[in-house]
């Protein structure tokens, strides 16, 4: 089994301290959001063939990376970087320090380890085409020789997603729209040049009808990599989290509503002031990333595997 640390949100950034104390506990205990069953993921390194982490800033998390590899653990490191204006991303560090942690992770573990993320890509009047292609080209070069693999995604306007991105928009005055898809297919292309040019493979993350010559399709879980990392075959499927997704199976086990960066993009936090509490409100000490709240059934005494055929999770609640 892998485990995804966590697209739903940033362990590495905000919870890195909870994630280690389950790590050397061996596991972490979550809820089923539909019928309320508490249920436990092993964390043991005899269950878990590898860790894909997902972050906006892997700083924090850099001095228990070690560890995590000591404890004889491969990792992935999916790491956003987008230099977008504040008004986009309101609480994200600055890219010439994320590009720094970038190449302090390819000294320490190799060029493998991290794949960057220029995700998601959001068409506006502070970010419009000829800015994403100016930016990615930049970023692009500064990471030259620390990573081989670039992904992105262009937003989905769901109806969250609308909400903070008008909200925003009103906020600070700016405009923002969703392009055709031609016009996505065209920077794709160009994207992807860019990133030849800079020893990166391009690949698009679960939106298929976008992937151009010189492009691939994105596997954000990705065994094979993870794979040559650890230098051992896994059993893990590919099978990912919805029809459009080329990811291998994964278990995540992050939540929503809890990552306080305030991208006004993501689609995982609703109202960043709920995400602010609910990070000063958290544990690291305890078994569960946040406690739950309201009743909840007994440990079903199921393990992960057997809770997710019970009742599948969706990928995206109440979008």
């Amino acid at each position: 089994m892998i485990i995804s640390a966590s697209y739903k949100t940033d362990i590495p950034t905000f919870y890195g301290e909870w994630f280690m104390n389950r790590l050397r506990a061996g596991y972490c205990k979550m809820v089923n959001p539909y019928n309320r069953h508490v249920y436990r993921v092993s964390l043991d390194r005899a269950d878990v063939e590898g860790f894909v982490f997902w972050s906006t800033n892997v700083g924090p998390f850099v001095r228990h990376l070690d560890e995590v590899r000591n404890l004889g653990f491969p990792f992935v490191i999916q790491h956003t970087i987008n230099g977008y204006p504040r008004a986009l991303e309101t609480s994200v560090v600055d890219g010439e320090r994320s590009i720094k942690n970038a190449t302090t992770i390819r000294d320490r573990f190799g060029a493998r380890v991290l794949v960057w993320r220029y995700d998601t890509i959001v068409f506006s009047s502070l970010s419009p085409y000829g800015f994403h292609v100016e930016n990615f080209a930049r970023l692009a070069g500064a990471l030259r020789g620390a990573t081989d693999e670039v992904v992105i995604s262009f937003a989905h306007v769901y109806r969250k997603t609308k909400r903070n991105l008008d909200d925003a928009s009103r906020a600070v005055g700016f405009d923002w729209w969703d392009p055709s898809d031609e016009e996505k297919r065209r920077l794709t292309l160009q994207l992807a040049g860019i990133a030849h040019g800079n020893g990166m493979q391009l690949s698009v993350c679960s939106q298929p009808s976008l992937i151009v010559p010189g492009a691939t399709e994105g596997r954000c879980v990705d065994a094979r990599r993870l794979e040559e990392i650890a230098g051992s075959r896994f059993a893990t499927p590919l099978k990912g989290n919805r029809k459009e997704c080329g990811c291998f199976e994964s278990r995540d086990i992050g939540e929503y509503y809890t990552c306080p960066h305030g991208c006004v993009y993501c689609y995982a936090v609703q109202n960043r002031a709920v995400a602010l509490e609910r990070y000063h409100q958290h544990d690291p000490t305890s078994e569960f990333l946040f406690e739950p709240t309201g009743p909840v059934n007994a440990d079903s005494g199921l393990d992960d595997a057997e809770e997710r055929q019970r009742e599948q999770l969706p990928l995206f609640p109440g979008r």
